[in-house]
């Protein structure tokens, strides 16, 4: 079993080797440092190490901790955000490589499968998409009629592989599906045999520039190199990217079933948010896993009561044996609706970037290894301007990206106004936690099941938002960038790079 940032194992989390072959070198000097060993950094960092680049990965905790860990594995050319987006924002021709793309990076997968021979339950299959009333119909129309201009190979269909009634459905050939922590452990091993390097429980703390060097940071040691990748699902620290996303989570549950008889292809409905359903086959058992309910990270929302509604959802339509697992994860919008894949804004072309992959993690992220590879050596790729981090484009998003972002304005302005006092912490039911105003400044104050107090100052790291509990991951979540604390303060996920601030409970109790 692995570890993730999450207190609800998942199913891959659970059924995943704990350990790789270590790294033995101790070399401090590399061509290219990447930061997190997810599918993101693992796929580019194996790709490059094959093309002569000297690597050094460089994780935080383990690998597969994030949301590679956490993901529900979807792997599609039919993504979160519709083609009639896409065409709209970016025009038929980037749509159309936008598409090509995501076919790349579903070969690539296949590819590295096949050529290390890869035991990741990987399947090809269709995605069906489903329509349950007449305005989603027409929206379903629309949508496939974008993905015959980007030219998928898609067909309307008669039956969807799920027991859900619908209106119409249409499916797209050549997805997949897979284990994705078998297979990143796959990319680890044969990464390690190369030649290259990982360094776990190494989150990087700073980094300085020289006029021909990077000068890397962690808590041990610094490490040099020419350039640095953030495969870190967002960069640490603050840069205009951190506004231009929104951070979301997702929630899923892997069951078996009665009747022994597991869809095959994967599903989608049309719901906003929306539910997803597949299935894996791990060790001879076979899972159905749905996915869905979604909000934004660190809203007012009762965690737990997402999972009672996807477990009323799945029991509504299938014949449920056992709830085996169930999980969270977290994911980023971008404002236009495509990822973020080049130089980070605001630095020089030492410093790489991939990050705000919606639900489409398992896709991006691999095709980010693509395009950041023709960035390292410079190859003609029209990716390279489309995914860039510095667009600037005012397009629909921009209204939600506003919204997010006055939010995220009052939040920070919140941390220098005292709201009501209630420095009492009777109230706090065991594993639950609540922000509480002490003199003006706000306090997390979480229970443990044993009764004990421990606090943290709630304000976070990265630009001083309020935090937010988590009961499900039982985790301090920020609902400004998506930074997520464990109970004790430490950080979980990034743009934070520094743990919450400690509180002594005994004087906390004088006030």
């Amino acid at each position: 079993m692995t570890l993730r940032d999450g207190s609800h194992i998942s199913l891959w989390q659970e059924t995943a080797a704990s350990s790789i072959h270590p790294s033995t070198s101790s070399a401090s000097k590399v061509d290219i440092i990447i930061a997190g060993a997810g599918i993101t950094g693992l796929s580019t960092a194996l790709m490059l190490q094959k093309s002569g680049k000297r690597c050094m990965i460089l994780e935080a905790e383990t690998i597969g901790y994030g949301t590679t860990g956490g993901t529900t594995a979807h792997l599609n050319t039919l993504l979160d955000t519709p083609y009639t987006t896409i065409i709209k924002n970016f025009g038929e021709d980037n749509a159309r490589l936008v598409a090509q793309g995501a076919g790349q990076a579903l070969a690539h997968i296949r590819e590295n499968k096949e050529q290390y021979s890869i035991d990741c339950g990987f399947k090809n299959c269709k995605a069906y998409l489903f329509s349950q009333d007449e305005k989603q119909t027409k929206e379903l129309q629309d949508i496939f009629d974008a993905c015959g201009k980007v030219n998928l190979n898609i067909a309307d269909e008669s039956m969807i592989p799920v027991p859900v009634p619908f209106d119409r459905a249409m499916s797209v050939d050549c997805q997949g599906k897979f284990h994705p922590l078998r297979y990143i452990q796959a990319l680890a091993e044969e990464f390690v045999r190369l030649g290259g390097i990982i360094l776990e429980h190494m989150r990087v703390t700073g980094v300085t520039e020289e006029e021909h060097i990077l000068n890397v940071e962690t808590a041990g040691k610094i490490y040099v190199c020419d350039k640095l990748i953030y495969a870190t699902h967002v960069p640490p620290g603050i840069n205009l990217i951190h506004l231009r996303y929104t951070p979301l989570r997702s929630y899923a549950m892997a069951v078996t079933l009665k009747s022994d008889v597991y869809p095959e292809h994967l599903s989608y409905d049309m719901y906003d948010p929306y539910h997803y359903y597949r299935t894996q086959e791990i060790d001879g058992v076979k899972y159905l896993i749905v996915g869905g309910e979604d909000h934004k990270t660190g809203d007012d929302t009762n965690t737990e009561a997402q999972f009672s509604k996807l477990e009323a959802h799945i029991r509504k339509y299938f014949d449920v044996d056992e709830i085996t697992h169930r999980w969270s994860s977290q994911y980023y919008d971008t404002t236009d609706g495509l990822p973020y894949i080049g130089v980070l804004p605001g630095h020089s072309d030492k410093f790489l970037v991939a990050t705000g992959f919606g639900g489409n993690g398992m896709t991006y992220g691999t095709l980010s290894a693509l395009v950041l590879k023709s960035i390292v050596f410079q190859e003609e790729n029209p990716l390279i301007k489309l995914f860039s981090p510095s667009r600037i484009k005012p397009v629909a998003g921009f209204k939600s990206f506003v919204e997010h972002n006055t939010d995220v304005l009052k939040e920070v302005l919140s941390k220098f106004f005292s709201s009501d006092p209630n420095t009492g912490f009777a109230d706090i039911a065991p594993t639950e936690g609540k922000v509480i105003d002490v003199d003006g400044r706000k306090i997390g104050i979480h229970k443990d099941e044993l009764g004990s107090v421990h606090a943290v100052h709630a304000a976070c790291t990265h630009m001083g938002c309020t935090v937010a509990w988590n009961q499900t991951e039982q985790s301090w979540d920020c609902p400004c960038h998506g930074a997520r604390y464990s109970t004790d303060g430490k950080v979980l996920n990034g743009p934070a790079d520094r743990d919450l601030e400690y509180v002594n409970v005994e004087i906390l109790a004088e006030k």
